[in-house]
């Protein structure tokens, strides 16, 4: 079992070799995910990984997104310290962690009871205290703690519920990987912004990570 020394370099690798290499320009990002230790928020049997580049299974159809992809879909998303903001699909919550760390506020949002007490249990061994996870159906958002400056989807989906633009304050950011093309082939990051009430919509770069169960696209009917 490696010790916390060991786990921070790895860290410190995964911030410096992995990230600020390409494309990573944030202070504010590389600092946050250098103060989180991703392997906590993993199976036990995945912690000698959890610094790869690579999407790190939780059960269940569930992931813990790519360290690259997430701190530039990150970046995408301009999180600002005055700014509240939900965390879609949080999972075991590292992403609230890191965001904890950006934002004043962080709803953490997650479906499943069991992902809820894990990263309930994580915030709370961190000592996060600016960041809550509820309990909620992911494709409706969380309308009871919003409108949010920014809104985080943690995984790929196919398509974007419309509850979620609603959801944003004026000028407020939404960031996704979307998988469009025959079976999901093609993976988007966008920017969603709102702006007036119009909610504009700009392709960022190439991003292919899991699609979160459930956000998939209706299967049209065929005769």
């Amino acid at each position: 079992m490696p010790d916390n020394s060991s786990r921070a370099t790895a860290r410190l690798n995964m911030v410096n070799n992995q990230l600020l290499t390409n494309k990573l320009t944030d202070d504010r990002i590389a600092e946050a995910l250098l103060s989180v230790p991703r392997e906590i928020f993993v199976p036990k049997a995945l912690r000698g990984v959890a610094y790869l580049d690579e999407d790190i299974p939780l059960g269940d159809g569930r992931h813990l997104m790519e360290p690259m992809a997430f701190a530039r879909i990150l970046q995408a998303a301009e999180v600002r310290a005055t700014d509240v903001v939900l965390d879609v699909a949080c999972a075991t919550g590292y992403s609230t962690a890191v965001l904890s760390r950006l934002a004043a506020t962080v709803v953490g949002l997650e479906a499943d009871e069991a992902l809820v007490a894990a990263a309930e249990a994580q915030l709370a061994n961190l000592q996060v205290d600016n960041a809550a996870v509820v309990s909620g159906d992911l494709m409706a958002g969380c309308v009871e703690q919003g409108p949010y400056d920014v809104i985080f989807i943690n995984g790929a989906v196919e398509e974007v519920p419309a509850a979620y633009k609603g959801q944003l304050t004026e000028g407020g950011r939404m960031v996704v990987v979307e998988r469009r093309g025959q079976a999901g082939q093609i993976g988007r990051a966008v920017l969603y912004s709102n702006r007036d009430g119009l909610v504009s919509r700009r392709e960022l770069f190439d991003a292919m990570i899991p699609v979160l169960p459930g956000f998939q696209m209706a299967a049209a009917f065929q005769f």
